[in-house]
């Protein structure tokens, strides 16, 4: 199961979007394999266009990609996070972004840079410029509380896709038990019938042993426990009836 079967993500994308442009950091939902869940919110084109798009920057980020985690400064210079997106303590992605700056930049040391993974120096220098600059604290702070407020809503979310699942088990076991309900109401009836056949079979052999005088007395004991076990009978009947009846409301109520 991934974030995306439980979640609501119109509304996960509206969180990530909201925090991005309250912040002025780069936001972004991963899965647990590293791609992209979500839209990528405020990322800079220092990071994607020219650091991540020179082959050797690319690689450097990639690194950083899989070491970082909190708030640490990458291989560039710029502040990034990630923070663990959690659901009953098993990591199901993160939340990645940053690309900001903790102080004016050195300007020397990014041209540097540039020359290093093979970018045009100007343009690598102007799109520094662009980059916003945030205390760590604050960088720190707007990271803790994003994963925060992602990880109550993802868990949140969770726990309605299982109330739902569980409300359709209910359901199914619900509409099991009226079936079941009824199967025994129909042997209910039968046993009901049964119950009149021994009846009258008692009846008759006490009409017949009474007939029979001296010599049906034996026949007459035996026409008296008859009588008794369809009395028997009728009493444990009326007794399956109500609990039948109590099932039934129960089962009723259950399902309202």
């Amino acid at each position: 199961m991934v974030i995306q079967d439980f979640t609501d993500m119109q509304e996960l994308e509206s969180i990530i979007s909201n925090w991005s442009k309250a912040t002025g950091l780069a936001a972004a939902a991963v899965s647990v394999d590293g791609k992209y869940i979500s839209k990528r919110y405020n990322f800079t084109d220092f990071c994607t266009k020219y650091t991540r798009g020179s082959k050797d920057g690319l690689a450097r980020c990639e690194k950083c990609d899989r070491s970082g985690t909190g708030v640490y400064r990458c291989h560039a210079g710029l502040f990034d996070f990630a923070v663990d997106l959690t659901v009953d303590g098993k990591k199901m992605g993160s939340v990645i972004g940053g690309q900001v700056l903790p102080t004016e930049p050195d300007e020397a040391a990014f041209r540097k840079m540039a020359r290093e993974i093979g970018v045009n120096e100007e343009e690598y220098i102007d799109a520094l410029q662009k980059v916003n600059i945030r205390t760590e604290e604050s960088i720190r702070a707007s990271a803790e509380l994003l994963g925060q407020v992602l990880n109550h809503f993802i868990n949140a979310e969770y726990a309605k896709y299982k109330n739902k699942d569980i409300a359709s088990k209910l359901t199914s076991t619900i509409e099991e038990t009226n079936q079941l309900v009824a199967q025994i109401k129909e042997k209910t009836e039968g046993l009901s019938k049964i119950e009149n056949q021994q009846k009258i079979l008692a009846l008759n052999a006490n009409i017949e042993a009474a007939r029979a005088g001296d010599i049906g007395r034996g026949f007459a004991i035996v026409a008296s426990e008859f009588g008794k076990l369809s009395a028997n009978s009728t009493v444990l009947n009326v007794e399956i009836r109500k609990i039948v009846e109590n099932i039934s409301d129960v089962v009723t109520k259950m399902h309202r």
